[in-house]
C-alpha cells in the first residue's frame, strides 16, 4: 500500500476513533509534520497528550482523545495566506470553519506550525495545511 499523504491519513485516524469513543489512537507513520500539527491540537485543547514510539522502522505516535473533534481534515490544495487573507477570512475560509469563533485553521508559517490565530496574533502568513473544529 502506498501512502500519499500521511498528514490525511493521521487526522482521519484520529476522527474516526473520535467517533467510535476510544480513548486513544495510534498514528503511523509518524513525521515532523504530523507531530507540529499534533502539538498545535493540544494547544488548542482538541487532544491530550501524545508521545512518539520508536519501532525501529517508521515510528508509531499514541495520541490520547478527548472526545473534542467533531471533524478535522487536510485542505488541499494547500492555499498560501497572507496576513490580510486570514484577517479578512475569505469565502474558501469558511467553507472549512463553520462559524467565526469555531475551530481552527493549521498553519505552516515561516516561524513553524500555529493555529490562524496565532499567525495572526504574530502578523504573519504562511500555507494551511488543516482544519480542526
Amino acid at each position: 500500500m502506498v501512502m500519499l499523504d500521511t498528514l490525511a491519513n493521521a487526522l482521519a485516524s484520529i476522527v474516526n476513533a473520535e467517533m467510535r469513543a476510544k480513548p486513544e489512537v495510534v498514528i503511523m507513520p509518524a513525521s515532523k509534520l504530523i507531530i507540529n500539527v499534533l502539538r498545535v491540537m493540544q494547544r488548542e485543547g482538541y487532544i491530550g497528550e501524545f508521545e512518539y514510539i520508536d519501532d525501529g522502522r517508521w515510528g508509531k505516535i499514541r495520541v490520547r482523545l478527548l472526545g473534542r473533534i467533531n471533524k478535522a481534515g487536510v485542505i488541499k490544495p494547500r492555499y498560501s495566506v497572507s496576513y490580510r487573507d486570514l484577517i479578512r477570512m475569505p469565502d474558501w475560509l469558511r467553507k472549512y470553519l463553520p462559524s467565526r469563533d469555531i475551530g481552527i485553521l493549521i498553519i505552516s508559517t515561516s516561524q513553524g506550525v500555529m493555529s490562524h490565530r496565532e499567525a495572526i496574533e504574530k502578523g504573519i502568513g504562511g500555507v494551511v495545511l488543516a482544519y480542526v473544529y
